[in-house]
């Protein structure tokens, strides 16, 4: 290939990978970015109970409590229509904006109680197992209903 063909193949790589950006100032970048904080910091404790990654108990505390902060944080980031950008989010989260704050609330529930059992020292991960189970089942129950796979 010649210097020139490489050039815009490069060129046309670079262009073809700033489209369908998201802003991450926006309701959408926003709200993507805490639930990607949030699965990543739930797969961690999951990880732990399930012996994935070793059971850290000062991690493992540290990440409940940053769990249920983030939990509070993605609803005010859908804003009151649906934005026009590529969203993972179904219209029933505009339609149905009770049951989908109901389920808001379970989760921030679930978490907050995790938070509460992480602090009662030493942890026993069989007594974690069912708290991180409520996590996990309170975001399947709004995947299920609320996201477009």
């Amino acid at each position: 290939m010649t210097v020139k063909t490489l050039s815009v193949a490069l060129l046309a790589s670079l262009l073809l990978t700033g489209c369908g950006q998201i802003d991450p100032n926006s309701p959408l970048g926003q709200r993507k970015a805490l639930f990607k904080q949030m699965l990543h910091t739930s797969e961690d404790l999951g990880g732990m109970l399930r012996g994935r990654l070793p059971f850290d108990e000062a991690r493992f505390a540290s990440g409940a409590v940053e769990l249920e902060q983030l939990s509070l944080k993605p609803w005010q980031h859908f804003p009151q229509v649906k934005e026009a950008d590529k969203s993972n989010a179904k219209d029933e989260v505009w339609q149905r904006q009770e049951r989908f704050q109901q389920l808001a609330r379970e989760l921030e529930s679930s978490t907050l109680a995790l938070a509460e059992v992480s602090r009662n020292k030493p942890l026993d991960p069989a007594r974690l197992a069912a708290p991180v189970k409520k996590v996990e089942d309170a975001c399947e129950a709004c995947h299920r209903e609320f996201r477009d796979f």
